[in-house]
């Protein structure tokens, strides 16, 4: 049987290997495998969730995670404008500052 992939961060899963375990089976082998909703639907959602919640920690993976699922840049710049009306200018700027740093990233030969 294969180890299946791990989600949750190194420092978590030594630290709080139940958190851990949960976050890699449930929420990401079950929950995001749910055939009701694409993998790219789901990262559409869960980036707007978390930046009109301002949870800043877990945004950054999630943008990485919505490019990997076939999100692309143009429409998470369009999501992020669009929020800013309905949660908070800061929370957008914040979200945006994140994408652009990614983006950013991804785009510097190796």
């Amino acid at each position: 049987m294969s180890e299946r992939k791990k989600f949750a961060p190194p420092a978590i899963q030594e630290f709080a290997p139940k958190l851990a375990e949960l976050t890699d089976t449930v929420l990401f082998g079950d929950i995001w495998e749910r055939p009701g909703l694409s993998p790219r639907d789901r990262s559409l959602i869960t980036v707007t969730a978390l930046a009109a919640l301002y949870r800043t920690d877990q945004l950054g993976f999630h943008l990485g995670k919505a490019l990997e699922n076939g999100v692309t840049k143009d429409e998470l710049v369009e999501a992020i404008t669009h929020l800013a009306f309905y949660a908070g200018w800061p929370n957008s700027m914040t979200a945006m500052t994140q994408l652009k740093e990614i983006v950013e990233r991804s785009e510097q030969p190796d």
